[in-house]
C-alpha cells in the first residue's frame, strides 16, 4: 500500500492545527486571569441590619482577600462572608491574584441606616 505524501502533509498539517487549537482553548484560563463576581448584595445595598453577607464567585485565583483578609473558596470558586457594617457608607474590597500574580479588584458599598433614617 503506497501513501500519496501530499495527503500525508495535508494530516499532519491537519492534526498541527488541531493540537494548536486545543492549546489555545486549555490557556484561556490562563489567558483571562483572575475573575471576582459578587453575588449578593448589590453595590449600594441599604442596610438596616449591622450584620451583612457578601456572597460571590471566583475563577482562575490562587489567593483572595475580603478588606485585606484572607478568605476560602469552595470547589466551584464560591465564597460567602458575613460582616458588621457602621452607620453610614461602608466600602467593601475584593481583591484577588492568580498564580502568575495577575491581580483583580472590585468594590461594594453598603449604607446602614437606622430605621427611623429610611422613613
Amino acid at each position: 500500500m503506497k501513501i500519496d505524501v501530499q495527503s500525508k502533509h495535508i494530516f499532519l498539517l491537519i492534526l498541527f492545527i488541531f493540537l494548536i487549537a486545543y492549546s489555545s482553548y486549555q490557556a484561556r484560563f490562563l489567558i483571562l486571569g483572575p475573575r471576582i463576581w459578587i453575588d449578593s448584595p448589590k453595590d449600594g445595598y441599604l442596610s438596616e441590619n449591622s450584620l451583612v453577607t457578601i456572597e460571590g464567585r471566583a475563577k482562575n485565583i490562587s489567593w483572595i482577600s475580603l478588606n485585606d483578609r484572607q478568605i476560602f473558596t469552595d470547589e466551584k470558586g464560591a465564597w460567602s462572608e458575613k460582616l458588621i457594617v457602621s452607620d453610614g457608607i461602608s466600602i467593601m474590597a475584593i481583591k484577588a491574584r492568580d498564580r502568575l500574580g495577575r491581580k483583580t479588584e472590585k468594590y461594594l458599598q453598603i449604607v446602614r441606616s437606622t430605621q427611623t433614617d429610611l422613613k
